[in-house]
């Protein structure tokens, strides 16, 4: 038995009006049809909430970690003449003691080491207290104090060597008696010396700056 034969051109029901059972994207009836997703999965998406820092920033306008000038550390303070003079003095007393104890080990000055003394009290004043002319002028003065302390405790160690008596006793009691000696033994090479070191603190504090 054969099956009836629709009619041509029958009219169609309009996308719109499509069952809903089987099309996702059927619109109800009297509604219009929502628009097909596009191949942008983030077309679609709300704006960035304002709680983020990093939502409205523009590329160059200081990134934390990004963009902008780089932070530039200020310079250490090289100037406080004050500490440079204190540095000083205390390399001066350091310096001193030790050419003392090298002197009077070996019973001689040596020029080197006046020098060395000189340079060193310079070079570390002025690393602290900079190129501050009366930290320079600091140093050459204490360098030669420096030299003249240690040629002190070098005396003073080759006394206590021929009295046989203790080297703080010698310092002590008879201080008088060491500065007599120094008078005594004092001659050309010993104040070349003390120039020598304060000639090298002046070159030692340029040196440093």
């Amino acid at each position: 038995m054969s099956q009836p034969v629709q009619p041509p051109n029958q009219p169609q029901q309009p996308y719109g009006g499509q069952p809903v059972e089987g099309n996702p994207y059927a619109g109800q009836p009297g509604q219009p049809a929502p628009a097909a997703p596009t191949g942008n999965p983030y077309g679609q998406q709300p704006p960035a909430p304002a709680g983020n820092p990093f939502g409205g920033q523009q590329p160059g306008q200081g990134a934390p970690f990004g963009g902008g000038a780089p932070f530039t550390p200020a310079p250490p303070a090289r100037n406080n003449v004050l500490l440079g003079v204190l540095v000083a003095l205390g390399a001066a007393l350091v310096a001193g003691i030790l050419y003392g104890v090298i002197a009077g080990s070996i019973e001689r000055e040596v020029g080197y080491a006046a020098v060395g003394v000189g340079f060193l009290v310079g070079f570390a004043a002025s690393k602290v207290g900079g190129s501050n002319p009366a930290v320079i002028a600091a140093s050459a003065v204490f360098s030669i104090g420096a030299v003249y302390l240690g040629q002190l405790v070098g005396i003073s160690m080759v006394l206590s060597d021929l009295a046989q008596i203790p080297f703080s006793e010698v310092i002590g009691d008879h201080f008088d008696t060491v500065t007599e000696a120094w008078s005594q033994e004092a001659d050309f090479m010993t104040y070349l010396f003390l120039g020598l070191a304060a000639v090298a603190a002046v070159g030692g504090a340029k040196k440093a700056g």
